[in-house]
């Protein structure tokens, strides 16, 4: 039976869980996810666990930060002047905006704390610092144009 390889194009349903059981993605009633294995569209714990899975093959990986969405980073969490959020906008806690780098990059940050003066960016992702769960189960390897299913 043919086996997941790098370079290969996957498809997959899965489930992506916290250590508490708290369930933040899952591709139930949507179709299989579908990615090339090691061409770093992933994360690295999850492309590494499909290679040398088959068709029908069922798995559960516990992934560590440094393997998922990186450790939190503590710079990545700043005071923003209240003075500067339009006027027609009430900043709360838990809303994401986009900003912009001196390089004019976006990149999306969370409200954590309304002050009287500033407001409180988190940079980081949301699943930085955590440990992932994944149930996955393999539907389809496309082996350069060769698609076995089962």
């Amino acid at each position: 039976m043919q086996q997941a390889k790098k370079g290969d194009t996957v498809r997959v349903h899965y489930t992506g869980k916290l250590t508490t059981g708290e369930q933040f993605d899952s591709s139930a009633g949507r179709e299989p996810l579908e990615f090339e294995v090691g061409a770093g569209m992933m994360i690295k714990g999850f492309d590494d666990a499909v290679v040398g899975m088959a068709i029908g093959d069922k798995k559960t990986i516990n992934i560590p930060p440094n393997e998922a969405y990186g450790e939190r980073n503590d710079q990545m969490v700043i005071d923003f002047p209240l003075s500067n959020f339009p006027d027609d906008m009430t900043p709360e806690i838990g809303m994401q905006l986009m900003m912009n780098n001196s390089a004019g990059q976006q990149f999306p940050v969370t409200i954590t704390e309304v002050k009287e003066e500033v407001v409180v960016l988190d940079a980081n992702h949301m699943l930085a610092g955590k440990e992932l769960v994944f149930d996955i189960e393999m539907v389809e390897i496309d082996s350069k144009g060769l698609i076995i299913v089962p």
